[in-house]
């Protein structure tokens, strides 16, 4: 090797050193009492060992107001590069904050942008890393076009290739966007936040005191806005956690879910499936403990667990292979669909049926939720979302009820005459346009009210309403179910339902796209 070939390696290593360091130790290390990891530490962590390729490493922005010419960073803030997880093909940026506190340029942008390019081409998943101080202010509209750009890719990504957003620290203004937009918002508690306008400005404008937390903290947004899908106790934990969920899903919209060699009998029975459902209709019951008990090796990777507890959606496997679990949760609000339940389940089932994982709906609904609230809450409109996604969705799409399906309720969760391709029943469900109390007291209400005897008579007419309506015999005759079985085969009932819809092809009228009551 020429000497002159030493001094041109010796360059490119002292390159490389100078864009790894991002903002130096000090700030590194300040960034790491504040309990988060470095850009490169998460990516290393996020992808399989020795797989990452940086692209970009040494972009520069292009910025000389106010002093900025003078201080220029290789990276300028953004580590992006590709590498995989299990061995699959993903995409990744990562937002140094060490970096001008990890402010956005319009170089920084055009690194995300090619990512996304890139992944859109061929067809992988994005996974974004933010940790953000927003928009860099010295850059003017420039941040904000650059801003505008990823937000455009977003949306013509979505329903092509996953795009997964991980929220590792600040996230304000209109950075909150890009993640919104993606298919699933991880946060980190106590270290990360998300919100258009912090505390202080807040407090300036309308008087009201609110922490960072409170407003925008991982909790807040996991329980009460529903704006993120998990929430882990730090850094490390998110990405394990978005390696898992990278398990479930497939590269893009033409690409199948992964499927795994399963160790799980697919013909086992579970005796217990027989005694988990109460012999009082109105006592509560655990449907996820429903749901591992049929799922390979008990497994459920639920998603918003925190969010609209009353409906249960995740991933599991059948067979080995990925499939959507929705399912009505009976120990909060009795399994009653409201407005953040719907809303929780249309978009979970969008998803699924953008990236072709079929859909196991796990019902036991009594109807909407009542109340003044959820009427001038819209439970209307959004209650029509969740049945516009269901009806919407090709995937195979099976359905179990275990016990209640009444009303409108019943046939928003994923009824037969709304293209549902296989109805089972539990003997213990009831299908009825309402529970026997309501109905016998609408249909008998004269009778009740001329009666000696009210009491007994209610009985009597509540016996004969239960042996008509109460079980799932009256729907199986008009072939709106169309198997009823003991709960302890569901397991193989599901697997064998799930493979005759294999193949299944179906499709929905041409058209531009359908104008969903937003």
């Amino acid at each position: 090797m020429t000497t002159g070939q030493d001094a041109k390696l010796e360059l490119l290593r002292r390159k490389n050193e100078e864009a790894e360091k991002g903002g130096g130790p000090d700030k590194i290390e300040k960034h790491h009492q504040s309990g988060r990891l470095t850009a490169r530490e998460r990516i290393a962590i996020l992808l399989d060992e020795d797989s990452f390729t940086e692209i970009d490493k040494f972009v520069l922005h292009r910025c000389d107001n106010f002093g900025m010419g003078k201080v220029k960073i290789p990276g300028d803030g953004v580590v992006t590069g590709y590498g995989t997880i299990d061995g699959r093909l993903v995409y990744v940026f990562a937002q140094d904050f060490t970096v001008f506190g990890g402010s956005l340029s319009k170089a920084y942008a055009e690194k995300i942008c090619k990512i996304m390019d890139m992944a859109a081409r061929n067809g992988a998943p994005v996974i974004g890393l933010n940790d953000s101080g927003g928009a860099r202010i010295q850059e003017g509209v420039q941040s904000l076009a650059g801003y505008s750009d990823i937000f455009t890719r977003n949306v013509l990504c979505s329903g092509v290739i996953p795009q997964i957003s991980a929220i590792m620290g600040p996230c304000a203004g209109g950075a909150v966007y890009s993640p919104a937009i993606t298919d699933f918002v991880f946060m980190v508690k106590d270290t990360s936040y998300m919100f258009i306008t912090g505390p202080d400005v807040i407090r300036a404008v309308t008087h009201e005191e609110v922490s960072k937390d409170e407003l925008g903290g991982a909790m807040t947004h996991n329980a009460r806005s529903g704006c993120a899908h998990f929430a882990s106790s730090d850094d490390e934990e998110c990405l394990l956690m978005i390696r898992e969920l990278m398990g479930f899903i497939p590269l893009n919209n033409q690409d199948d879910p992964p499927a795994r060699p399963c160790t799980d009998d697919p013909n086992r029975t579970d005796v217990a499936l027989r005694t988990l459902v109460p012999d009082n209709p109105n006592q509560p019951y655990d449907m996820k403990e429903v749901v591992r008990a049929i799922v390979d090796d008990g497994h459920f990777f639920e998603v918003q667990e925190h969010f609209a507890r009353n409906l249960v959606v995740g991933f599991s496997r059948l067979n080995g292979r990925p499939v959507g679990i929705v399912g009505n949760q009976p120990n909060h609000l009795a399994g009653a669909l409201d407005v953040d339940a719907s809303l929780k389940g249309a978009r979970f089932v969008r998803f699924c049926d953008c990236f072709n994982i079929p859909l196991v709906f796990f019902e036991d609904v009594p109807g909407f939720l009542p109340g003044v609230d959820q009427e001038l809450g819209g439970i209307i409109k959004h209650g029509a979302k969740l049945l516009y996604a269901i009806t919407e969705a090709t995937v195979p799409r099976v359905t179990v009820i275990t016990r209640k399906a009444y009303g409108g309720a019943y046939c928003v969760m994923n009824a037969k005459n709304i293209r549902c391709d296989y109805a089972i029943a539990w003997p213990t469900a009831e299908i009825a346009v309402m529970g026997p109390e309501g109905a016998v007291n609408i249909i008998h209400r004269k009778e009740l009210d001329t009666s000696l005897d009210p009491e007994r008579t209610r009985r009597n007419l509540l016996d004969d309403y239960r042996a008509a309506f109460a079980n799932p015999y009256n729907a199986a005759e008009l072939g709106y179910v169309d198997e009823i079985i003991d709960p302890l085969r569901t397991r193989p009932c599901l697997i064998r339902a799930l493979e005759a819809c294999r193949n299944k092809r179906v499709s929905n009228p041409p058209r531009k796209h359908g104008n969903l009551p937003l």
